[in-house]
C-alpha cells in the first residue's frame, strides 16, 4: 500500500514544480500567410487559377532524414488558399527522375516508403493532437491522425474522412499537387488566427526527407511541437452542421464444420454509423449494428512465453481519436484496449448492439473522450455495458494531465447485474519540455470490483532524454496481484500454469531502461548514414522482493545510405520460472519451475527497400530454458509499380529439449497478395499457415471504392486444421456501404 500512496502524492505534487514553457520553437520563424481565394478553384493538379499566382510561396525545405543538417538537393514549393468549403494546398515537388518509387495504389497504405508530400495540421494550436494529408505522385491518398503519444510512426493511419486531391507530373519528373480539405473534414478552433502547419517530403529515391519547418532527427516528421505557423486573414467560419450517415448492408453463406455438418447458413444484416459534428473541434459517433466482416483478419504470432499476445485494434468505430482512450498506462498494461468489447479471447466476434462515442476539443487545452457500447448476450456470455470517459488538459505547451473511468458491467435479462462488474480509475502527468528532448512521467490506476480486492493498483513513473547521439528511457512500475482490467489488455500478470492448464496471477515491479548512442562516420563518402549502440535492460521481482527476471541485450545498428539496415546483437537472461510450462505436446514433461540462465545471439538485416524485390531476414540461437531455440525468418517482398504488391512472410522456431521434454519445430508461414486494379479496386489475399495454433487460413477481399469513403466489398475466408488438413469453416460475404452527408 506504500506504493500506492506515494504515486498518488507524486502525480498530484508534480505538475506545481513544472516551470513554464515559451510557444512552440517554431512558430516566429517559419510562417506562411494564406489568403482567401479570388475565383474557383478546381482540384485538377495544375495551379492555373489567379488565387495560386497570388498566394504566397514557401519553399528552402530542410533535410530531417538521414540527416537533419543542411538543404535537400531537390526543392519543394508550397502555396495555400481558401474559400467558404475547403482549405486549398498546392504544390510543385522538383524532381530530376520520372520514374518514382510508389509502393502501392491503394489508399492509407505504405506511405512512407514511396516519393509522395505530407501536410501535418494542428487547428488548434495546442501540440497536442492534429491531422496529416499524404498524397504521392499518382494522387494516392492516405489521412491520419497525430497526438502527443502516436506510435513510432508519428500517426495513426486509422482515420478515415473526405478530401480531394489531384497530381500532375512534368517529363522530367517534377510533379503537382492540388488538394482541398473540406473545413468539415477537420477540428479547427474558429477564434484562431494562427493554425500550426508543417510540410513533410519522401525522396524515397534518395533516401531523404525534408521538411519546411525544422525537426530534429531524432524526432518524428510529424512532431507537433515543431509545428510552423499559418497565419490567416480572416479565421475561417465555423462550419454549418456537419452530419453523415454510413448505412450498410451486408449478406453471406457459412458453413461451421466443428460445431455441425457444415451446411450452408444463409445470413444478412443490416447497420448504420453516423458522424455528427457537436462543434468544429468536437465530434459524435454512432452506431447501430455494426459489422467489421471486411476488416482483415488478424497477422497470426508464434508465442514461446507463458503470457498472451498483443493484437491492434482494426475497427473502424474505435479508432478515431482513440488516443484519448487507449494511451493510457504503458505496452504492456492498457487500462482500456477496445478489443475486448465485442470480441472474444480468441478473436470471435461478440454481437454488438449499438455504440456512441464522443470526442474533441471542448476548450482551447481540453480534448474529452465519452464511449459507452452495448454487446449481445450469447449462448455462453452475459451482455455486457462498457462505457468510459476520459480528459486531456494540456499544461504548458507539450505536457498534460489525464484521466479516466471505465465501467464494465453485465447486462442480462434487461438489467444491469449489480454483481458482476469491474470498474477502473487513470490518472497521468506527462512532462515534456518544449524541444521535445526531456520528458517525464507518472501515473496511477486503480480498479474496482465486488469482490473488494486490496492489490488492485498499477502505477509507473518514468523519464525520457534524446538528442542526436543519446537516446535515454527509464521505467518504473508496479502492478498489483489483484488490478483486472476486463476492458483493458494486460501482460505479465496472467501466468500459464501448464500442470494445472490454468492462469495465476502474481503481481510484479519491474525497471526498464534504454540507451543507445549514434556515431556519424566523419567521411562524407561513407556508406554509411550513422551507427547506433543499444543497451536495454528489463528486470522484474515480485512484490515481496523476490528477484524475478533480469533480460538485458546488448545490440550494434547500422544504418546504410541506400536504406539498408542491419543489427546484431547478443542476449542475456536469468528467469525464475514459477510454473511449469510446455512448448512441446502432453506427450512429454513439462519444462519444471526454478531458475534459468540462458543467453543467444540474434540479427536483422533489411535489403535495400527502393529495390522492386526486397527482402528481411532476421534470427536468433542459444539457450532456451533447459533447451535450444533456433529462430529464422523474415519477409520477401516484390513490388510490380504501382500495381502489384506480393509478399512472403515467414517464421521457424526450432525447439530441443532432454529426451523427456520433447523437440518442436514450429512453422508460421503467410504469403500476401496485393492487386489495385486502379485507385478506387483492390483486391487482397491473406494466407497463414500456423503449425502452433494447428491452422491454415485464407482471406480474399476485394474492396470497390465507388464514390469518397463508400465501398462495395466481397469477402472470402476459409479455416482448415493442419493435421489431417480437414476443413473447420467457410464464410463469403458481400457488404455495401454508403457514406451520405446531409
Amino acid at each position: 500500500m506504500k506504493n500506492n500512496y506515494l504515486f498518488l502524492v507524486l502525480l498530484f505534487l508534480l505538475p506545481h514544480f513544472v516551470l513554464a514553457q515559451k510557444n512552440g520553437v517554431n512558430k516566429e520563424k517559419y510562417r506562411i500567410s494564406i489568403k482567401k481565394a479570388i475565383d474557383k478553384i478546381k482540384v485538377d493538379g495544375k495551379l492555373n487559377e489567379q488565387s495560386w499566382k497570388e498566394a504566397d510561396i514557401t519553399q528552402d525545405f530542410l533535410n530531417k532524414w538521414p540527416t537533419d543538417i543542411g538543404k535537400p538537393p531537390l526543392q519543394t514549393q508550397v502555396q495555400l488558399t481558401y474559400d467558404d468549403t475547403y482549405i486549398y494546398i498546392g504544390a510543385k515537388c522538383i524532381e530530376e527522375n520520372p520514374n518514382h518509387i510508389i509502393q502501392t495504389l491503394k489508399r492509407d497504405d505504405q506511405i512512407w516508403g514511396s516519393d509522395g508530400l505530407a501536410i501535418m495540421l494542428d487547428p488548434v494550436n495546442q501540440q497536442t493532437n492534429g491531422f496529416v494529408f499524404f498524397t504521392n505522385p499518382l494522387g494516392v491518398q492516405t489521412e491520419g491522425l497525430v497526438t502527443g503519444n502516436s506510435n513510432d510512426e508519428g500517426m495513426s493511419r486509422d482515420w478515415d474522412n473526405k478530401w480531394f486531391v489531384e497530381t500532375t507530373q512534368e517529363e522530367n519528373g517534377t510533379w503537382y499537387v492540388e488538394m482541398a480539405i473540406p473545413f468539415k473534414t477537420l477540428r479547427y478552433d474558429a477564434s484562431l488566427t494562427e493554425w500550426g502547419i508543417n510540410f513533410l517530403r519522401c525522396d524515397v529515391g534518395n533516401n531523404i526527407y525534408s521538411t519546411w519547418a525544422y525537426i530534429p532527427l531524432q524526432l518524428n516528421g510529424t512532431d507537433l511541437g515543431y509545428m510552423g505557423s499559418l497565419v490567416w486573414d480572416n479565421p475561417p467560419k465555423k462550419t454549418n452542421s456537419n452530419f453523415s450517415i454510413i448505412p450498410y448492408v451486408t449478406a453471406d453463406v457459412t458453413q461451421d464444420y466443428e460445431d455441425s455438418d457444415g451446411s450452408p447458413v444463409l445470413g444478412y444484416a443490416a447497420g448504420l454509423d453516423a458522424k455528427v459534428a457537436i462543434t468544429s473541434s468536437l465530434n459524435l459517433d454512432l452506431t447501430v449494428n455494426p459489422d467489421f466482416s471486411q476488416i482483415e483478419v488478424d497477422q497470426q504470432q508464434t508465442n514461446l512465453t507463458r503470457f498472451n499476445l498483443f493484437f491492434p485494434e482494426r475497427r473502424t468505430f474505435f479508432l478515431e481519436n482513440s488516443d484519448i482512450f487507449s494511451d493510457f498506462g504503458s505496452p504492456i498494461l492498457r487500462p482500456f484496449f477496445s478489443r475486448r468489447i465485442g470480441l472474444d479471447d480468441d478473436g470471435n466476434a461478440i454481437p454488438i448492439l449499438f455504440g456512441a462515442r464522443l470526442s474533441g476539443n471542448a476548450t482551447e487545452g481540453l480534448r474529452i473522450g465519452a464511449m459507452s457500447v452495448q454487446t449481445n448476450e450469447t449462448e455462453t456470455t452475459a451482455g455486457q455495458n462498457y462505457s468510459v470517459a476520459s480528459f486531456q488538459q494540456r499544461l504548458l505547451k507539450r505536457s498534460s494531465f489525464s484521466g479516466m473511468v471505465i465501467n464494465r458491467q453485465a447486462f442480462t435479462n434487461g438489467n444491469f447485474d449489480q454483481n458482476d462488474y469491474t470498474r477502473n480509475v487513470s490518472t497521468e502527468f506527462n512532462y515534456s519540455n518544449q524541444s521535445g528532448s526531456f520528458g517525464a512521467w507518472i501515473n496511477y490506476h486503480g480498479s474496482f470490483t465486488p469482490e473488494k480486492y486490496k492489490k488492485n493498483y498499477y502505477g509507473s513513473t518514468g523519464l525520457f532524454f534524446n538528442n542526436r547521439k543519446w537516446n535515454i528511457l527509464l521505467d518504473i512500475a508496479t502492478t498489483g496481484d489483484d488490478y483486472i482490467a476486463d476492458a483493458g489488455f494486460v501482460m505479465r500478470l496472467d501466468n500459464h500454469d501448464a500442470a494445472r492448464d490454468t492462469s495465476i496471477r502474481i503481481g510484479f515491479s519491474h525497471i526498464y531502461n534504454n540507451v543507445s548512442y549514434s556515431i556519424f562516420p566523419k567521411k562524407e563518402d561513407s556508406p554509411i548514414n550513422f551507427m547506433k549502440i543499444q543497451m536495454e535492460n528489463f528486470a522484474t521481482w515480485l512484490l515481496n522482493g523476490e528477484n524475478n527476471l533480469l533480460n538485458s541485450e546488448l545490440s550494434m545498428m547500422f544504418f546504410f545510405k541506400n536504406t539498408q539496415w542491419l543489427k546484431v546483437g547478443t542476449t542475456i537472461t536469468s528467469e525464475k520460472l514459477p510454473f511449469e510450462i510446455n512448448f512441446t505436446s502432453d506427450d512429454y514433461d513439462n519444462i519444471p519451475a526454478g531458475w534459468y540462465n540462458y543467453k543467444n545471439a540474434n540479427f536483422f538485416y533489411m535489403s535495400n527497400r527502393r529495390k522492386r524485390f526486397n527482402f528481411e531476414l532476421r534470427g536468433s540461437y542459444g539457450d532456451f530454458y533447459n533447451g535450444t531455440l533456433t529462430n529464422f525468418g523474415g519477409s520477401l517482398n516484390y513490388r510490380k509499380q504501382p500495381w502489384g504488391n506480393f509478399k512472403l512472410d515467414f517464421e521457424r522456431n526450432i525447439l530441443k529439449f532432454p529426451d523427456n521434454y520433447g523437440a518442436a519445430q514450429l512453422w508460421l508461414v503467410g504469403p500476401r497478395i496485393g492487386i489495385n486494379f486502379s485507385k478506387n479496386i483492390f483486391w487482397t489475399t491473406f494466407i497463414q499457415y500456423n503449425t502452433q495454433s494447428e491452422n491454415f487460413n485464407i482471406n480474399s477481399r476485394l474492396q470497390w471504392r465507388y464514390s469518397p469513403m463508400s465501398d462495395l466489398f466481397f469477402v472470402y475466408t476459409d479455416n482448415y486444421e493442419t493435421v489431417n488438413f480437414g476443413p473447420k469453416s467457410r464464410a463469403f460475404v458481400v457488404k455495401f456501404n454508403y457514406w451520405l452527408t446531409l
